[in-house]
């Protein structure tokens, strides 16, 4: 079974990109802010918990994710894959998945950083939260995802490298183009 982690700053397509893999592979999709937008309108414990962090553009304590996420992981193992999207955020994060897949047998099979210049992350978020109206998407609240995801997941470039599970995609204006890169590299694994 392939485990993919797609990764980068927030708006740099990671669900758009997701979504090209599910199509073409068939694979499950975890994406953790889905899940918690989830838990938070359906008024959980874990979405109150969540909502608070979310809205001072901090991320959700490592606990909470990684039970919830083995949850939903267990209910989709009869698959091609998963794709893991959002998550691990943290080198803390991206441990305790190697371990939770460990323990079932698995391993993250590649890890796919999605490279996008700051200045086009924030038209997208920008624009985004126009048309989703997403209450998490206004300038100042990016700036402090953007300072959050330099300091806590940016390391993970490092960590993974280190695993041999690193593949890096640098997004040049064509979005098709880069599908067919990273679908690709799917494809070789």
């Amino acid at each position: 079974m392939d485990n993919i982690v797609i990764f980068g700053a927030p708006g740099s397509g990671k669900g758009t990109y997701s979504a090209a893999l599910v199509d073409r592979f068939g694979y499950d999709h975890i994406s953790t802010g889905d899940v918690l937008r989830a838990e938070i309108k359906a008024g959980t414990e874990l979405g109150k918990i969540a909502d608070g962090y979310i809205k001072k553009g901090q991320l959700i304590p490592d606990d909470l994710i990684i039970d919830m996420l083995a949850s939903v992981y267990d209910t989709m193992r009869d698959g091609p894959g998963v794709i893991f999207d959002g998550f691990p955020r943290t080198i803390v994060q991206a441990k305790a998945l190697k371990e939770m897949l460990h323990k079932r047998g698995e391993k993250i099979s590649v890890t796919l950083n999605l490279i996008v210049s700051e200045d086009v992350l924030m038209e997208r978020l920008l624009k985004r939260a126009e048309i989703e109206g997403r209450a998490d998407d206004n300038e100042t609240t990016i700036k402090k995802r953007f300072n959050v995801y330099y300091t806590q997941t940016h390391p993970l470039i490092e960590w993974f490298k280190k695993e041999g599970v690193l593949s890096e995609f640098t997004f040049k204006g064509d979005k098709d183009l880069m599908i067919k890169e990273i679908i690709e590299k799917v494809e070789s694994i």
